[in-house]
Parts: structure tokens; C-alpha cells; sequence
């Protein structure tokens, strides 16, 4: 069970790292999500948030192979996909890139709460 966690959590990282190449600008960025980023200051904030995920994705990948950190990181992870997945739904009229943003979260959301589950009921995986 420890081998699947740590599967889950390793996912959960690579979904969270696949932001990460907007950081290199708004051309990136518009390619990713499918909004154009003509004001400097969104460009800003977005490429601020890729690195943000990079930092989290990073995280979530280290802890999948130190089960000391794993439930910090599985609760870190599902504040960011819920979250993400929440606000989503609650605005609403979003494109296409970000309705795949959202299936992204989607499965991690089920890979970080599988982690969970199996953590609580196999005390021998932590």
C-alpha cells in the first residue's frame, strides 16, 4: 500500500508541474490556458502562480518518498485542486483550456483522496 501512495502522490506532483512552463511567458501561458495575456500585470500574476505550483507539484513529489510529509502534502494538494475546481464552477463560462485545467484536478483530486483513504485504513503505509 505504501508503493501505492506513493503512485498517487507522484501523480498528484505531475499534474501540479504541468503549469510550470508558463513561467517562461505569455506566449506559454496563452497556450496552457487559451487567454490572451496582453496586461503586463496578469502576465505577471500567472507567471507568478506557475512558479507557485512548481514549489507545490516539487512538494508533492519529494513527500511521495517521505511518508512523514505525506499527509501535510496530500491536505496541501486538495486545497489547491478543490479550490481551483470550486471557483471554477462557481464563475463559470470558462474555455475549453480551462475545462481541461479542471479534469487535470479532477483525477488529482481522486489520486490525493485515494491517498488519503488508504493512509486511514492501513496503518502500516505511513
Amino acid at each position: 500500500m505504501e508503493k501505492l501512495i506513493t503512485a498517487l502522490l507522484v501523480l498528484a506532483g505531475i499534474i501540479h508541474l504541468l503549469p510550470v512552463p508558463g513561467v517562461l511567458g505569455a506566449e506559454r501561458l496563452s497556450a496552457l490556458y487559451g487567454i490572451s495575456l496582453a496586461e503586463p500585470n496578469i502576465d505577471i500574476l500567472m507567471r507568478h502562480r506557475a512558479i507557485l505550483f512548481g514549489i507545490l507539484g516539487l512538494f508533492l513529489l519529494y513527500a511521495a518518498f517521505q511518508p512523514s510529509l505525506q499527509t501535510l502534502a496530500m491536505v496541501a494538494g486538495l486545497i489547491s485542486v478543490v479550490s481551483f475546481i470550486a471557483i471554477a464552477w462557481s464563475v463559470g463560462g470558462y474555455n475549453e483550456f480551462i475545462q481541461k485545467v479542471i479534469l487535470a484536478d479532477m483525477v488529482a483530486t481522486i489520486a490525493l483522496v485515494a491517498a488519503a483513504v488508504i493512509r486511514a485504513i492501513d496503518p502500516t503505509s505511513s
